[in-house]
């Protein structure tokens, strides 16, 4: 364990990254940034996290430009002069405190609510109006939408490079727009998006050479995707191997630089007649840096397959097979989510081998810290 630990303190480099170790901090939403702009209580957050040794802070979804973007209030956004300054303190601050830090750029897609603001009247955008599969809301994309909502990733991502941002991160999983493209059960277009696994992809693609042009070679870009929705837990975007590689293979070749594959728990294999994990078949198949992410250093999730029971408890476990996964170079870099939301200093207390200090949780106990 001991070999395996310290590579987990090894630094890490790619293009504009250059990380002091492994770590990660997952991106999760918070909803503490009053009229969508993040204050210097979230600064203070962030850079307390910095402060614990975390080696890249990837912050919770910042919502584009896009007219029907945003999905749920206090959430900030990631475009305006106000919100701009906003995260520009909050980069001084973290990289004031040794870490680095990317913004994951966001569109919720149908997800969203006519109500919700900053512009409340503004339907709902998706592939084809489906929420879910056999479940409309909003309105299905035209070209035009889809080439503004491109536009706005890529200015978005030029914006966060500008104001110091040492990368950016696409948030193309759990059912939002980007992954209802993918996923066949919310997107049953018939034009050049829409039908085949490639077609499907290729709204992501664009998004990603489009920021590609915007930010240069040398501008770290993460992607996000994940096999699960939030509509549906038990939903596979990919159900072979093969189908993963091509669907990944289109968006390396776009100018992803670093894969971050969500998974609700790190240990479960993704494919029968393997143990890796999703992030173990992301790197077989890309040979690009990945992330892997789901319940380190927690045994359980509050939520149950049923998308119901959100009343249960997660207590601190040991981490020996993410290390033996990690020894084994079956990903590169490791998110941690909540048992990082609950204890900023969870990554120190892990290099001293001081889990005993960190205390058990629960759904509610979460919902104030900051």
């Amino acid at each position: 364990m001991s070999t395996n630990i310290e590579k987990l303190f090894k630094p890490f480099a790619v293009k504009s990254l250059s990380l002091k170790n492994k770590t990660v901090m997952a991106p999760m939403t918070r909803a503490f940034s009053p009229n969508y702009v993040p204050s210097k209580e979230v600064a203070a957050y962030y850079r307390r996290r910095a402060e614990g040794n975390v080696g890249l802070i990837i912050t919770e979804g910042t919502f584009i430009s896009h007219k029907g973007a945003n999905g749920y209030e206090n959430v900030p956004a990631i475009y305006g002069a106000e919100a701009l300054a906003g995260w520009k303190h909050v980069v001084e601050e973290v990289h004031a405190a040794g870490g680095q830090i990317a913004p994951q750029l966001w569109h919720v897609g149908s997800v969203r609510k006519v109500g919700i603001g900053p512009n409340k009247d503004v339907p709902a955008y998706s592939p084809s109006g489906l929420f879910k599969p056999g479940a409309e809301n909003g309105v299905a994309m035209t070209q035009d939408d889809i080439n503004e909502v491109v536009e706005s990733f890529a200015q978005a991502a030029l914006d966060a490079k500008n104001i110091g941002f040492d990368a950016i991160e696409v948030h193309g999983a759990h059912g939002y727009l980007v992954d209802q493209f993918f996923w066949e059960g919310t997107n049953q277009r018939d034009d050049k998006y829409g039908g085949s696994l490639e077609k499907r992809t290729r709204f992501g693609v664009e998004i990603v050479e489009a920021i590609r042009a915007k930010v240069g070679a040398d501008f770290t870009i993460i992607f996000r995707f994940s096999q699960w929705k939030q509509q549906d837990y038990t939903a596979k975007l990919c159900q072979t191997p093969a189908e993963l590689a091509t669907f990944l293979g289109l968006l390396s070749d776009a100018g992803v630089d670093v894969f971050h594959a969500s998974t609700r728990r790190f240990w479960v294999s993704e494919f029968e007649g393997s143990d890796l994990n999703l992030a173990g078949w992301t790197k077989k198949l890309t040979n690009k840096p990945v992330i892997t992410v789901g319940n380190v250093g927690l045994d359980a999730d509050f939520i149950g397959e049923g998308n119901k029971d959100l009343s249960g408890t997660s207590n601190p476990t040991g981490i020996d097979e993410l290390l033996e996964r990690l020894g084994n170079d079956e990903f590169d870099l490791v998110a941690i989510g909540r048992a990082l939301l609950v204890d900023p200093d969870w990554v120190n207390k892990i290099g001293v081998n001081a889990l005993e200090q960190i205390k058990p949780f629960t759904k509610k106990s979460l919902m104030s810290l900051s």
